[in-house]
C-alpha cells in the first residue's frame, strides 16, 4: 500500500517493535515538520495499537526508523 508507513522503534536493550500505519500528514511539509519537532521534544511516545494503549519512555529508545521517509523533511 502506497500510503502505509512502517515505524520501527529500536530499544536500548536490543529489542525492537515495528508498527505499520497509514501515512500521517501526507505530503504537507509543515505538518511533517510539526510532528517531528513534537516527537523530538517529547519524553514519551504514545501509540494505540489494536485497542491497547502503549506509552513508551523515550529514555528506553535507541532510535526510531520510519520507512519510507517523508518526501519532504524539516531542515
Amino acid at each position: 500500500m502506497a500510503n502505509e508507513v512502517t515505524t520501527t522503534i529500536h530499544f536500548m536493550d536490543g529489542t525492537k517493535m515495528s508498527l505499520a500505519h497509514p501515512r500521517q500528514a501526507a505530503g504537507d511539509a509543515i505538518q511533517v515538520t510539526s510532528a517531528v519537532r513534537k516527537a523530538l521534544d517529547s519524553d514519551k511516545i504514545v501509540a494505540e495499537i489494536q485497542g491497547d494503549l502503549f506509552v513508551i519512555p523515550v529514555r528506553n529508545i535507541k532510535y526510531v526508523q520510519v520507512t519510507p521517509a517523508p518526501k519532504e523533511l524539516p531542515q
